[in-house]
């Protein structure tokens, strides 16, 4: 079993406020979800209106499928209008 996790890091500057925020990454999530079936959630940066954190997890049986899948997540993110990817990190075990 391979386990491949991402935390991601936004900013949000379009943001002004919680809502604003809670709708950005709304939309972000689903899409992660439904274009490459993985679980997503905000892990950090809860109260920051202009920042947050984002976990992914895949668990695969092949360790160049979810290294791929979680590569061409990031390229996604890095295009969502409505945020910046400020950095991640990419984790297999």
């Amino acid at each position: 079993m391979i386990v491949g996790t991402a935390e991601i890091r936004l900013s949000l500057r379009e943001a002004r406020t919680l809502k604003d925020k809670r709708r950005i990454l709304a939309s972000l999530k689903d899409r992660i979800r439904a274009r490459f079936n993985v679980s997503v959630a905000e892990v950090d940066n809860l109260d920051f209106i202009q920042s947050a954190t984002l976990g992914v997890a895949q668990v695969a049986n092949d360790s160049r499928y979810v290294s791929g899948t979680l590569s061409k997540l990031i390229d996604m993110v890095r295009g969502f209008p409505a945020a910046s990817l400020v950095d991640y990190t990419i984790e297999i075990i």
